[in-house]
């Protein structure tokens, strides 16, 4: 006899996103895992008396989003410490930096803000010393640009660490780059405690905008340790994929760590690593100078030398890799590099943003397998007066962000959001309303790219990532349809979401 079934979704509008052009009206759970999907009458068949059954009232369901690149403990400090983000200008900044929370009990007396961006602002300056000597000038003050390779100091916080911080990445009145950046963020490290309320309050807010599987980039961060015990008490709401940064590889090798190893919500990704900056900073590394500069090509983060002993080290020892490439010039060494592993494709190597692409650079990423890791949100800049423009000039800025171009190509493509915001409607809305050809696709492409493919780039697609019998209850339900809302699916609301069956977010009251 049929056991019944744990859960039933009724009433529902189901995209499987395995087959387009069916839909479907409601499914069964047990166990954790779908079991049935189909029309009512046939899923009510599994209804026992202690099934739990909700009706979703005609409201679509979708596999629930994966996002393949975030840093939850700085999404948990936007969440904490002031959030600077959508800032109108450095003087809102400066208000919430003021408005904060801080107590000056954690990090030392920090003041901290997490996730400006200048680009829009109508100087489009970073923040200075000088502004934030207006939020403090006794307490230590860091506002992070939302890119993290970009940060200001206030004074007091400028003098304390100014021997540490290597002088090459101080650019003066008060902003600092890259290595100095990193200086800083080992400062305000949180302790153990800290990182599990950071961690926490992430993934509460991750919930809530559907996202049930994340792949975060973790460095000298407590959090590995905090995932564990959060899955050990059963607490935890969300599937991770732990990518570790390189320094961290040789720990990781000798802890006989390996990729894919791991329980049903926490396991091992890939080893990351840099290789250039960022255009907010400057500093992705480019083929041809910065708009306004005959010479400004950008820096290496990592050197090359350092990249390719990485990459055959960790390939050989059977790990995933994952390499932040944002400029033309860094893309191309990294598929270099990844083109000498043994099997570039197999081993689902990544590269992290891929933001201005070559025509040769598409084809080889189809030809090789290798996963184009990247955040659709970046497409917020690719206007006509956004951050591409000033940086790369008119002709660049729509050779960003090529989507349509690398799906037609026949390359992997997952989606993330560098917790910047983390919002998969907010990114698949930019992809589907992109303002260039290249790199605008379709709905289902975008969702899939939210889910199967971020799944894929995860080795977890035989699990996750599309809703059907056998994988795991992983859904989000939404307001409305984003088949039918193509103009504002940033507006669309998430009512529910669902991991393992079990409902972790409820905004239906």
């Amino acid at each position: 006899m049929t056991r019944a079934a744990d859960l039933i979704l009724r009433n529902a509008e189901i995209h499987t996103l395995a087959d387009p052009d069916r839909v479907h009206e409601a499914l069964a759970v047990r166990d954790g895992r779908i079991v049935r999907i189909g029309k009512t009458y046939e899923i009510d068949f599994l209804e026992g008396v202690e099934t739990h059954v909700i009706d979703c009232e005609g409201r679509v369901v979708l596999p629930g989003f994966v996002d393949a690149h975030t840093h939850m403990e700085t999404l948990g400090r936007y969440l904490v410490h002031a959030d600077l983000s959508g800032a109108s200008g450095p003087e809102e900044c400066i208000e919430r930096l003021r408005e904060s929370d801080d107590n000056g009990g954690e990090n030392e007396g920090w003041v901290l803000g997490f996730g400006y961006d200048e680009s829009g602002w109508r100087d489009s300056e970073y923040l200075t010393s000088e502004d934030l000597d207006r939020v403090s000038d006794e307490r230590p003050v860091a506002a992070f640009r939302e890119d993290m390779h970009v940060a200001s100091l206030n004074t007091v916080a400028r003098e304390r660490y100014e021997g540490e911080m290597p002088e090459a990445d101080v650019q003066g009145d008060g902003v600092i780059v890259e290595a100095a950046v990193d200086t800083i963020y080992e400062a305000i490290k949180p302790d153990p405690d800290e990182t599990r309320a950071l961690l926490v309050a992430a993934q509460e807010f991750a919930n809530a905008r559907g996202v049930t599987s994340v792949h975060d980039m973790v460095r000298n961060s407590h959090a590995p340790r905090v995932y564990r015990e959060l899955d050990s008490e059963g607490t935890l709401s969300i599937r991770v994929r732990i990518n570790y940064w390189s320094d961290h590889f040789e720990a990781v090798s000798e802890a006989g760590l390996r990729t894919n190893h791991g329980s049903e919500f926490v396991e091992t990704g890939a080893i990351k690593t840099y290789t250039d900056g960022s255009f907010g900073g400057r500093t992705a590394k480019l083929t041809e100078p910065y708009a306004g500069s005959d010479d400004e090509t950008g820096q290496w983060v990592v050197t090359l030398d350092e990249l390719r002993g990485l990459v055959g080290r960790a390939d050989e020892e059977g790990f995933q890799l994952s390499a932040h490439a944002i400029g033309d010039a860094a893309i191309e060494e990294v598929l270099d590099t990844f083109e000498t592993t043994t099997d570039p494709g197999g081993a689902r190597h990544r590269i992290e943003h891929a933001e201005l692409l070559s025509e040769s650079a598409i084809e080889r990423f189809a030809d090789s397998g290798v996963v184009a890791s990247v955040q659709p949100n970046f497409l917020k800049w690719a206007g006509e007066n956004g951050l591409y423009a000033d940086r790369l000039g008119d002709e660049r800025r729509s050779q960003t962000n090529r989507y349509r171009d690398l799906l037609d190509a026949g390359a992997n493509l997952a989606f993330g959001s560098d917790c910047m915001p983390l919002d998969p409607l907010l990114g698949i809305h930019h992809a589907v309303n992109a303002p260039a050809p290249d790199q605008r696709l379709s709905i289902t492409e975008a969702l899939r790219a939210y889910t199967s493919g971020a799944a894929y780039a995860g080795f977890d697609e035989e699990r996750l990532g599309t809703v059907e019998a056998g994988k795991v209850a992983d859904l989000v339900v939404l307001s409305e349809s984003p088949w039918e809302s193509l103009n504002a699916i940033r507006e669309i609301d998430v009512v529910m979401t669902l991991v393992d069956g079990e409902v972790v977010y409820d905004a239906r009251d």
